[in-house]
């Protein structure tokens, strides 16, 4: 079975539909921003969710960063 199988390099194995998951990074990142609106009266679940958003569009400006350059 193995030698029917097309010989190919492991930068053609790349994952999923990268569009579809900056789309649905955006998405989060504002799910989450609206989650800040709320009943609680502390402010550790603010630095939380704040902090998580924070992380999500440094990846997304990374990824856009590297798109722009050519390096990925």
């Amino acid at each position: 079975m193995a030698e029917h199988e097309p010989v190919t390099s492991p930068d053609q194995h790349k994952p999923g539909h990268p569009r579809a998951a900056r789309f649905g990074a955006a998405v989060t990142v504002l799910l989450i921003l609206g989650m800040l609106v709320g009943n609680h009266k502390g402010r550790v679940e603010d630095i939380w969710l704040i902090a998580t958003a924070g992380v999500l569009v440094l990846a997304l400006v990374g990824d856009w960063v590297l798109r722009r350059n050519g390096l990925r």
